[in-house]
């Protein structure tokens, strides 16, 4: 697939570190040049695993210029419209384009939607739901204007398509993504602009926290039915045959890739599950 987006610029938010890196990666690779935000900082006291960091971001910055493409790396927060209004008023002033755009910025923790702070309730809706928005809305009319189409890919999850208890806040808001996905699917499409959201299940990265996620399993052992296991796959990450816990970033970077491609030109509006059949369980 290497070329398959030459020419084109793909606008990355959380691209720091995890999925958000492996996507500006991949993306890369395959051709885009490549904008790359993320807040590098906390974002809550309600959030308790360690932020991302400058350095993290630089990392993404070096990794992107290693495949040989162009990057512009802001450090933002996503609930900053003007902030990233502005990312992308200097990215189509650089590239002059703007052709792709992977929502993924988002955050997450853990409790009981009867007993949380309105604090860890709307620190997880602002950024994930009203954020995502806000990078929308900040990409869209730049796409519009460009006059070339393109594809958005809104980095949702499995939690956007089943109740997962224990992280409800979070669940509605990827709730939330879906409803936005399809409503913007429906009003870009006549300038040629796809939109889908692809759903990931366990993804090894940071945002996971096994420890707390262990706590409230430990405390609600009726939660867990509603975390079914990774199912066998034949091939994990590492080649090996067997079992894996989680999958990897750059697996859903596979997805990334193929939606913001030419080769997925049918496909809008629709929600990806990247769970090797999880869900069916």
């Amino acid at each position: 697939m290497a070329g398959t987006l030459e020419g084109r610029v793909a606008f990355v938010t959380g691209a720091a570190r995890g999925q958000g890196r492996a996507h500006a990666v991949r993306l890369a690779a395959e051709g885009a040049d490549v904008v790359a935000i993320d807040v590098c900082g906390p974002v809550s006291d309600t959030i308790t695993y360690p932020p991302a960091t400058s350095e993290e971001l630089a990392e993404t910055v070096s990794a992107v210029e290693a495949t040989g493409r162009k990057v512009l790396a802001r450090e933002v927060d996503i609930r900053d419209l003007a902030a990233q209004q502005q990312v992308v008023a200097d990215a189509i002033e650089q590239f002059g384009r703007l052709d792709i755009v992977v929502a993924n910025a988002g955050v997450l923790s853990w409790g009981r939607m009867f007993e949380m702070s309105e604090d860890q309730w709307d620190s997880v809706i602002d950024v994930n739901l009203n954020g995502t928005w806000r990078t929308l809305r900040a990409a869209v009319p730049a796409m519009i204007e460009a006059g070339n189409g393109g594809s958005i890919i809104v980095v949702s999850s499995s939690a956007g398509l089943k109740a997962t208890p224990g992280n409800s806040h979070y669940a509605a808001s990827k709730h939330g993504l879906v409803a936005i996905t399809n409503s913007l699917a429906l009003e870009v499409g006549e300038f040629g602009i796809r939109v889908n959201s692809i759903h990931p299940y366990s993804i090894g990265t940071p945002m996971v926290e096994p420890e707390a996620m262990m706590e409230i399993f430990g405390k609600y052992p009726s939660y867990i039915h509603s975390f079914s296991p990774m199912p066998f796959h034949p091939v994990n990450h590492e080649g090996k045959k067997g079992l894996q816990e989680f999958m990897t970033a750059e697996e859903v970077s596979d997805v990334v890739a193929w939606l913001a491609g030419d080769g997925s030109a049918t496909i809008s509006g629709s929600q990806i599950a990247v769970d090797r059949g999880t869900m069916k369980y």
